[in-house]
């Protein structure tokens, strides 16, 4: 898609089961919408693209998509996909970016521009604190910084820059804090900055 629209009900829910799908990546969902147009038209497509093929498509049952709709409502986020008017500026660059990412809080920093900052989980109290001052000073010029809300480093970077603006990408479902201690930050991140993730609401990280 290359113009900002808002997805039918329909629609949402077919792209949310095929890239839940078994062999189904970024850039095969691709395909499949560069071959046939939507999402909708893809899934009637696949039971007999599936007989031609080695690999079988074990695609998401509806219900297990609407159970996830209903987690991520629940977990207070919401589903955006690719070509919607809040979907990440910053991941439309990629060759096959995600058709779909969960958010909670203000999806209007993702259109700014953003700076990772990210590093050692065991960061010394020193390293701590240069990570924050760093991330405090480019949040006030301006920037927005996005990390990984692990311990150390990652941590360090989201308290700097929580006046400011700070993304937290997480590793598994957008509701699955770890570590448990920063349980907090999550939540403050949430209210002032924004969290985002790849993975089904729910998922912990491995």
């Amino acid at each position: 898609m290359d113009d900002t629209t808002t997805l039918s009900e329909k629609e949402r829910l077919a792209r949310l089961r095929l890239i839940r799908a078994g062999n189904v990546g970024a850039v095969t969902f691709w395909a499949l919408l560069e071959r046939y147009g939507d999402a909708l038209t893809a899934i009637a497509a696949l039971p007999a693209l599936t007989r031609k093929s080695n690999r079988p498509v074990k695609l998401l049952p509806e219900q297990d998509a609407l159970r996830e709709l209903q987690l991520t409502e629940k977990a207070g986020a919401r589903l955006i996909a690719h070509g919607e008017p809040d979907y990440p500026r910053g991941l439309t660059e990629l060759d096959a970016p995600p058709p779909i990412v969960t958010v909670r809080g203000n999806p209007k920093l993702f259109a700014r521009d953003t700076i990772a900052i990210v590093g050692a989980r065991n960061a010394s109290a020193l390293g701590q604190r240069f990570a924050r001052d760093i991330a405090r000073d480019l949040g006030a010029a301006g920037m927005v910084i996005a990390s990984g809300l692990a311990r150390g480093i990652d941590t360090a970077a989201h308290k700097g820059s929580l006046p400011t603006g700070t993304i937290a990408v997480m590793a598994g479902g957008i509701d699955v804090v770890y570590p448990p201690e920063n349980q907090a930050l999550h939540e403050e991140i949430a209210a002032k900055g924004a969290i985002i993730s790849e993975m089904p609401t729910g998922l912990l990280p491995t």
